[in-house]
């Protein structure tokens, strides 16, 4: 059987507080599951995709290099689509990168009054649903991919472990 696959990694500076005071391993096994959870849901199957948590230069950088916008931003998504054949022959999609600023996400939680948890689970569904292909013009909430966004987000609950 085979199933869908997230790596995780970090690229915080020393002393950049996590959310929820969560150590780096609970926000990894969370945001995995919780990432599983939504792969599921939406579908998806045989999918390879990586998060990376960063800090707002970090992401900065990236929003600068590859979307000409030179401000830091909460998630940006790298699609890359990739079909392969995996060690037991089975076919995976290389779906891509999710990088989310844990620094944006604080503010984000803050400016619409919800939990940290919450805005980090719209964040990762966010990504989720740009590297299926969805897209949205602006942040009006009445677009179909952020009204998706939030349909999942009520429907997936608060997810399994940190992220309870």
């Amino acid at each position: 059987m085979t199933m869908n696959r997230v790596a995780l990694s970090f690229e915080l500076p020393d002393g950049l507080p996590l959310p929820e005071s969560l150590d780096r391993e609970a926000l990894a096994s969370g945001a995995e599951a919780y990432a599983l959870d939504a792969l599921a849901r939406l579908e998806k199957t045989n999918w390879d995709l990586s998060l990376l948590f960063c800090d707002d230069v970090f992401i900065r950088n990236l929003n600068s290099d590859y979307r000409g916008k030179d401000e830091a931003t909460d998630v940006l998504s790298f699609g890359q689509g990739d079909v392969y054949r995996d060690e037991d022959g089975d076919e995976r999609l290389l779906a891509g990168d999710i990088v989310i600023s844990l620094q944006a996400l604080d503010r984000n939680a803050a400016e619409f009054s919800v939990p940290r948890g919450e805005e980090l689970r719209r964040l990762l569904l966010h990504g989720i649903l740009h590297l299926s292909g969805l897209d949205h013009e602006d942040n009006d909430p009445s677009r179909p991919m952020l009204a998706l966004q939030e349909s999942l987000l009520l429907e997936l609950g608060p997810g399994r472990g940190a992220f309870s």
